[in-house]
């Protein structure tokens, strides 16, 4: 199981939300690029990042920046938000991103995914957002009627191989992720990898998420915990190995 830090962009800056909410917002780095050569630095073996401006408009708005991540990094690095058409995917990839995650686009055309995942196979992800349950949509401000399990098992289906899973309840907050959830998605998509996001902020939840038994469970975002000094890159890294 590998653990990626998190990067989130909002106005060219490195932040946390809490829970997902534009408004709660808190500004840890005003150079996103150190903040990711830091990382590096402490032995991440891949990177998680978020254009939050994108996903609430619906469209990147933090291109250059990224390239610029990717080129200092050298490492796989996975991104996503507000990514609606294929030249958005395309153009993150031309610029090496290892994987594009879309969300918002998995759910309301689901009959195209076919032809991306064949276009673009395994450097697709799809990042499946959920409270109670349920699919939330366009930066978590829609809660849609769609299952988690019944959309990541129509990504199986179609050709998905990586689904990023984030309770949205649980993440900011620090208390742990909802295993229970992450069980039942794994199970659902045994074809699937999948990455766990949303509470994972201590090595001991690390644990508990390999203790689920899930030979599918790839890896674990990590974010406000690293951020706030509850824990280490270094900490993580050891209780997922």
């Amino acid at each position: 199981m590998i653990i990626l830090p998190a990067i989130d962009l909002k106005d060219g800056k490195c932040v946390r939300l809490r829970q997902g909410k534009a408004e709660e917002a808190t500004i840890y780095s005003d150079d996103p690029v150190a903040q990711a050569k830091t990382f590096l630095a402490q032995g991440a073996e891949q990177l998680h990042v978020v254009d939050l401006d994108g996903a609430f408009q619906g469209e990147p708005k933090h291109a250059p920046v990224i390239a610029e991540i990717i080129r200092a990094l050298k490492i796989p690095v996975e991104v996503g938000g507000g990514l609606r058409t294929d030249t958005h995917i395309e153009t993150l990839l031309n610029a090496g991103v290892a994987r594009a995650i879309i969300g918002t686009r998995a759910l309301e055309k689901i009959e195209t995914l076919a032809a991306l995942v064949k276009r673009f196979g395994n450097r697709l992800a799809v990042g499946i957002d959920a409270r109670d349950g349920f699919v939330q949509v366009k930066g978590w401000v829609e809660t849609t009627g769609t299952r988690a399990v019944s959309l990541a098992q129509q990504m199986e289906t179609v050709g998905v191989k990586t689904i990023i899973y984030t309770d949205t309840a649980t993440d900011g907050m620090l208390g742990g992720p909802n295993l229970k959830a992450m069980k039942e998605i794994c199970l659902a998509v045994p074809g699937c990898n999948i990455i766990a996001s949303g509470g994972v902020s201590a090595p001991e939840h690390v644990t508990a998420l390999k203790a689920l038994g899930c030979a599918n469970l790839y890896g674990a975002i990590v974010g406000k915990a690293l951020y706030d000094g509850k824990t280490t890159l270094a900490a993580m890294m050891a209780a997922a190995k």
